[in-house]
Parts: structure tokens; sequence; C-alpha cells
């Protein structure tokens, strides 16, 4: 099966995609255009950098001087010090405003590395290279740059689109199992509130997404990522029905915050976050049997157990969220299949829905209770 190629335009320009088996291949040339000559930043982790740093090597070998800078792995790279030392460093080797930043690795190093290339000298352009199904499928679409502070995550970014996209599908392969089960909880995101048929098509092929079977990956991620465009194209700076994306991660974010980004991966927080938002849904109209839906498809996932914080840390996190409003927290509603709204609610609201949940855990909603 062919790449997926895909284009997403935006204000400022045109960002090229390639998804799939082959996607760095097919991408190869109008990568090497890119970097030809020039000065190349390569931000990328210990782990990755062994894993797949000998997959760009050809790349890096046309750029007149590639660097490669090391990150922490993980959400410890979305630091202020980190994104501090990387642009010093950029700036000690030469960088110039006409030098190219590639980010190689996951969700993490995307966010870092498209914030340090849009702050670094006023913007340099830059590339992402996902190398795992969370940040092929969501997190490097879109431009959503941002490091984390203590209070809260993502509470430092901008908007800053990339050049290229290039999503190799058989990198997914040398994920954990678990690795890839958090990613496609944000596929099941944009599927239940998005996408039927993309939310069916997890359903019916789940065993072998889990088992990390390249085609079937790749045409998820061709899905979701087509779907993620199409909407980032009518709301590119996140004003209206692009918050739809939110699903879930009004909570989760809170959880990862609390949790000091150490205990559930960001996509298992998503699916804690999805229960939860999926409770409010019905309380607001969602039928049953769509809910139901949801929560089977999570139970087959498999989400680990944690110790949920008490309700009041919870809303107090959630009140420092970049998506809450003076007049209460934003939450992605869903009302049903392929269907969700956006709502404001009182935080009295979710105060009640969030303690009914919580004595729902294990009970109704398919995880352990915690």
């Amino acid at each position: 099966m062919a790449a997926c190629e895909l284009s997403l335009r935006h204000p400022r320009g045109e960002t090229r995609m390639w998804f799939g088996e082959g996607a760095l291949a097919a991408a190869a040339s109008a990568l090497g255009d890119w970097v030809e000559g020039r000065r190349l930043f390569v931000v990328t982790d210990p782990r990755v950098r062994a894993l797949h740093g000998v997959s760009i090597a050809g790349l890096a070998a046309r750029a007149g001087e590639a660097c490669w800078l090391e990150v922490p792995e993980g959400e410890a790279a979305k630091s202020v010090a980190e994104a501090e030392r990387l642009w010093r460093r950029m700036l000690e080797a030469g960088g110039k405003r006409d030098s190219r930043l590639l980010a190689l690795g996951g969700g993490s190093v995307g966010d870092l590395g498209g914030f340090v290339a849009g702050c670094f000298l006023r913007g340099v352009e830059h590339a992402l290279l996902p190398t795992t199904l969370l940040a092929q499928l969501d997190a490097a679409i879109g431009g959503k740059t941002a490091i984390d502070l203590p209070g809260g995550k993502n509470s430092v970014g901008l908007f800053r689109h990339p050049a290229f996209v290039v999503g190799e599908a058989t990198w997914l392969g040398t994920l954990p199992r678990p690795e890839r089960a958090a990613g496609l909880f944000e596929a099941i995101k944009a599927g239940f509130v998005l996408d039927t048929a993309l939310f069916e098509r997890i359903e019916s092929d789940l065993d072998a997404l889990l088992e990390g079977d390249a085609q079937a990956l790749g045409q998820v991620v061709g899905a979701a990522a087509a779907a993620k465009v199409r909407i980032v194209e009518e709301d590119p700076e996140e004003a209206g029905s692009r918050q739809l994306l939110n699903f879930g991660h009004t909570l989760a974010h809170a959880l990862e915050s609390l949790g000091g980004y150490r205990g559930l991966r960001h996509g298992e927080a998503v699916g804690y976050g999805m229960l939860f938002a999926t409770r409010l849904g019905e309380e607001h109209g969602l039928p049953a049997e769509d809910a139901g839906r949801l929560r089977e498809l999570v139970r087959r996932v498999g989400l680990p157990e944690t110790r949920l914080p008490s309700t009041q840390e919870i809303l107090e996190t959630m009140r420092r969220d970049k998506k809450a409003r003076e007049d209460g927290l934003r939450w992605v509603v869903p009302e049903c299949l392929g269907r969700g709204r956006v709502e404001v609610l009182p935080v009295s609201t979710v105060r009640r829905a969030l303690e009914a949940w919580r004595r729902s855990l294990g009970r109704d909603d398919p995880s352990p209770r915690v």
C-alpha cells in the first residue's frame, strides 16, 4: 500500500504530509531539497536516535552541517530550561534565520522542537518526523507547539506550522504495546466526535493495531490525519470547531499535571478523560448505545490502574487549564457517535459529575477501581 499524502493549508502557507508504509521514502526528495546545503538542527532523544537516527542519515548528509540536539525522553523535554538550552546551542552553532530544524521523536519532542523553532531568531522553518502513534495521528498535525510550566501542561506555546510532517508506519512496530494503546486513544477521540468510519475501523481492526501491524496502523493514521486536517483548515487557531479535538483533554491535562507527568501516559489520561466526558454527554442526551460503544472500545484497548486525585485538586487544576474561561470550564460534550459540541459548564455542575463518575469507576465504566 502506497503512503498517504496530504496537504494542510493554513494562514502562513501549506504543510505537506506523508503517512503510512514508505512515507519516509516518498518524502525523501522534498526533504532533501529543503535541507540542501543548510545548517540542520535535529532535535531528538537518545532512545529515538539509537532506533531511527540511521533512517535519516542520508537526509542529514545533504545538509551543509547537521547538529544533533538530544533532549530527555517524554514530557521532561518540554521545559523552559530545555528550550533555553537548545536556543543557546543553536546560537553557539551559528544558527541563522534560514537554518532548518527537524524534530525526530514523539509528541513531546515535536512540541518542544516546534516551539524552539518558532521562537529562535523570530522563527526558523521546521519539519516533524513523528515516531510514535500518538504523534503521527494527532500531535504532529495542526501547528500547536508548547512547553509546560509546573502549574499546567502546555502553558507556554504558539501556533507554528511545520513545513513537512512524515509519519513512517514501520517505525511504529518498535513501540511497546502500551505505547501503541495510548496512541489509539487519540484516534478513538477523533473518531467518536468527528468521524464514525474511523471509530468503526478501530473497532474492527483493534487486534492488528495493538500488535503493531504496519498496514493497519498506516490506514488508521492516514484516516485520523485526514480528519484532523479538515477541521484544522476550518479553524486554524482553535477559535471554534477545532476545539472538538479536545474531547477528553480537560480532565486528562489535570491528571497529568497532578501526577507530575510521571504517571499516566498522555493517551491513557485522555482515555480516562473520555470516560468522564461521556458521562457528561449522557446527562446531556448522548444515547446509551453510543456511550456503551465508547466504553467497550476503551475496555478492549485497556487502561492502567491509577489513583485519582481528590475532586477539589482536579477542579483547582482545571481552572488553570488554558481551555478554562472566566465563566466556567470548557468541555467537549459528545452528542452521538460522530458528533460533539463545546460547552462552558459551571464548576458546580462539573463537581457533581466528577463525584458521580468517581463512584462509577470499576462498576459502570470499564476501568479499574482507583
